[in-house]
């Protein structure tokens, strides 16, 4: 069998290299263009295709799909099966194409979190649980058949990086299941209006923009605290503090911790020691502060930031 993998990031690279290790033969990877990115605006390569050059796969970088010069060289490749897994949305003359179909791997447990950040918005809902999906590619985004899933739980203060990591191994193995199973033609496929229920309630999963990331501490603590492991180490939840006389300092927060206590403190102010705690009073609790990052500043501990900077009077978050 003949398959054609596509794919971007390192959340990708895992499924690709399982299936090489399981002796499948890739006729060829489909990733996006280099383009730059970061400061310096350098020329940077999707880890997909650090991994393709490395082991010497063929490698199309389409700028367009629908280009009829990608799609010749696409056919050319003659694939029995493609494979999609964090990649863009496919035009149908591409996701037809072969003859067994196209499938992917989606971060969810589908039809529950359809999008482009499946994995931020279960740990920012404060899901318990989560997992991955394969499904058969069809016209409207992530609602094709589902062919297997894989379920996981999320602990309490995981953020989205540890869950993306466990993610992306699950899923590796997901895809090798259902490789072999498309293989032997030995698998069902469940429509995804069968598994919404009676209530039908979608939770969906949308780009998070910077409006996303700031950090409203009129709401409870779990969400809160939600809200900043669902958005670390990535793009980094935010908030302002606020000193008595107006100085500013935004900051991104990466690690808290939770306390339930009943006190008398404003929502918003930061109590401090200036040594090793800093807490936001919020309305049932405090939130601490683990780990956070000034603008201009690099990524610290809590004790390391409170060394070069002085909570000194009434400090608020904003």
């Amino acid at each position: 069998m003949k398959i054609v993998f596509m794919g971007t990031p390192e959340f990708a690279v895992a499924s690709l290299e399982k299936l090489l290790q399981n002796n499948y033969t890739i006729a060829g990877v489909v990733t996006v263009p280099d383009k730059p990115a970061g400061r310096g605006q350098q020329v940077q390569q999707s880890a997909v295709k650090k991994y393709a050059l490395e082991k010497g796969l063929t490698l199309l970088q389409p700028e367009k799909l629908k280009d009829e010069h990608f799609l010749n060289q696409l056919r050319e490749l003659k694939a029995d099966l493609q494979i999609v897994v964090a990649f863009r949305m496919l035009p149908e003359v591409v996701w037809k194409m072969p003859a067994l179909g196209t499938i992917n791997l989606h971060g969810s447990l589908l039809p529950q979190y359809r999008g482009a950040a499946p994995i931020n918005w279960a740990v920012i809902n404060g899901e318990k649980e989560t997992g991955v999906s394969t499904f058969f590619l069809q016209q409207e985004i992530d609602t094709g058949k589902i062919i297997f899933q894989e379920k996981t739980p999320i602990g309490e203060n995981e953020n989205v990086g540890e869950l993306h990591d466990k993610l992306m191994n699950i899923g590796a193995e997901l895809i090798l299941k259902t490789v072999k199973a498309i293989e032997k033609n030995d698998f069902q496929q469940i429509d995804q209006l069968e598994m919404i229920g009676e209530n039908g309630i979608i939770k969906s999963a949308p780009k998070i923009f910077k409006a996303d990331c700031r950090i409203d501490w009129t709401k409870s603590i779990d969400e809160i605290h939600d809200l900043i492991r669902g958005l670390s180490p990535y793009p980094g939840s935010f908030t302002d503090f606020v000193s008595g006389d107006g100085k500013m300092v935004s900051v991104k927060l990466f690690s808290t911790k939770k306390e339930l206590i009943q006190h008398y403190f404003p929502v918003g102010r930061i109590i401090s020691d200036s040594k090793n705690e800093l807490k936001i009073a919020v309305k049932n609790g405090f939130v601490h502060i683990n780990e956070l990052q000034a603008a201009g500043k690099k990524r610290m501990a809590v004790h390391e930031f409170l060394r070069g900077f002085q909570l000194n009077g009434k400090w608020r978050v904003n």
